[in-house]
């Protein structure tokens, strides 16, 4: 990888993730496709300028700074992403307006090298879940705060993603990250099993380690894929897994007894009880991924009435206010403002990408297709997405709408036999066909 700006590549210490050779952060950023809080990505509609939340917490003071943002200086859109961040769409001329006002927010990285590394993802019930086996934030703190600290691993890609499970009923399982920890316990000791270019829903772990060496495990890993890889090798599906766990320089336990059991079906959609007495969390869906300043502003008010002053995003493009005692009013006030509060709202299951109105790369209006598709009410989990990239959904959906023309979709069903998408089920349909073909099919043949 190429060195700093004074010719060094610095090595970390695995077991503090400091310098062996500090020098100084690089304060520039690198080109890259990727939006982030200090690039402004161009598309069809305006600037698009990403978020990068710790854990997908904000403060409602954030919340607010990014709903202001948004209406002073962009089109006022806002998007929740899977990676439980939020994007500001539609930004002008005035980019260095709201930067600058982010920034003031204390949504910004530690240096600008450490923007495009903070991607980090945990339950958004971190610290609160009854089943959780140990509160994640802590590490993840020491975690971000290495990734964004070092400049050596400012050279990772800005997609490069960890995931860190510490064993929630509430966590997106089904989402491949290029390094993913999972908590499990064995014989009354926390363990973290790890993996890469995976997930702890669908694939085996490659080894363990003790909770407290997990800091130096993800050290380890990234040190390791930086030594090994090439320019052209950005993520870790790039590289043979033996390769980087022959380069480890800790000792990894076997993973006897690891099962990660599967997330709640619903529990990102509701309200629920949290591990502290007498307190609930409330969560929401935004409509498509999208909500305005108002909603958002909204929200930060409940949380500052209702709550602890804080919100959570999720990585199903919603939001959740946790230490609520009053769930029913948030709920009912969440709904008020716009947002999805119950899995019998059609909108609640679709999931669908920028579309044709603000891409250069779609081929149909998406949004647009899955409002009218859900007014059919179709039955099931849908994905509308406008070219082969899948921005919207970071996993295979039970059902997945491929566009090939406007208003006109190939029809794929989740199969685990078949890559990407899944199995290919019809060519060409619209909107109106799709609809009718899936409410004549049962649910159970694609959402298992």
């Amino acid at each position: 990888m190429p060195p700093d700006k004074a010719g060094i590549i610095p090595r970390l210490d695995p077991s503090t993730g400091s310098p062996v050779n500090p020098t100084p952060a690089v304060n520039t950023l690198r080109p890259s496709a990727c939006p982030g809080l200090l690039r402004i990505v161009q598309a069809l509609d305006g600037g698009i300028c990403r978020v990068k939340l710790a854990g997908g917490s904000i403060t409602a003071a954030q919340a607010s700074a990014v709903a202001d943002a948004a209406q002073a200086y962009a089109g006022g859109v806002i998007e929740a992403t899977n990676r439980a961040n939020l994007q500001i769409r539609g930004i002008g001329a005035d980019q260095e307006a709201l930067i600058a006002t982010l920034l003031a927010a204390g949504l910004g990285p530690r240096n600008a090298g450490g923007d495009d590394v903070r991607n980090l993802m945990l339950s958004p019930s971190a610290g609160i879940d009854p089943q959780m086996l140990f509160d994640t934030r802590p590490l993840a703190d020491q975690i971000l705060a290495t990734l964004q600290s070092h400049p050596r691993f400012h050279e990772l890609s800005a997609k490069f993603a960890v995931q860190l499970d510490g064993g929630e009923a509430l966590a997106m399982l089904e989402h491949h990250h290029d390094l993913w920890l999972s908590a499990f316990v064995r014989d009354g000791q926390t363990l973290l099993a790890f993996g890469l270019a995976g997930c702890p829903g669908l694939n085996a772990p490659l080894g363990a380690v003790p909770l407290e060496q997990g800091h130096a495990l993800v050290v380890a890993v990234l040190e390791a894929f930086l030594d090994l890889a090439s320019p052209a090798q950005t993520r870790m599906r790039h590289l043979p897994v033996e390769s980087v766990l022959g380069r480890l320089n800790l000792p990894l336990l076997p993973t006897d007894g690891f099962k990660r059991p599967p997330s709640g079906a619903l529990l990102h959609l509701g309200t629920y009880p949290q591990e502290q007495k007498n307190q609930f969390y409330v969560a929401a869906i935004a409509p498509l991924g999208r909500l305005d300043s108002t909603m958002l502003k909204g929200a930060a008010q409940l949380a500052n009435e209702y709550g602890d002053g804080t919100l959570r995003f999720t990585p199903w493009q919603g939001v959740l206010l946790p230490y609520v005692e009053k769930p029913h009013a948030v709920s009912q006030r969440l709904a008020q403002l716009g947002f999805l509060c119950s899995i019998e709202q059609p909108l609640a299951r679709m999931i669908a990408c920028t579309g044709s109105s603000g891409c250069g790369k779609a081929l149909a209006d998406t949004k647009a297709d899955a409002v009218q598709l859900a007014a059919l009410h179709p039955g099931h989990d849908v994905h509308l997405s406008g070219c082969p990239r899948s921005c919207a959904a970071a996993h295979t959906a039970p059902v997945t709408l491929l566009a090939v023309s406007p208003g006109h979709y190939d029809l794929y069903f989740r199969d685990p036999a078949q890559p990407g998408f899944g199995r290919l089920h019809a060519h060409n349909l619209s909107i109106e066909a799709t609809g009718a073909l899936l409410r004549a099919r049962p649910r159970s043949n694609t959402d298992d």
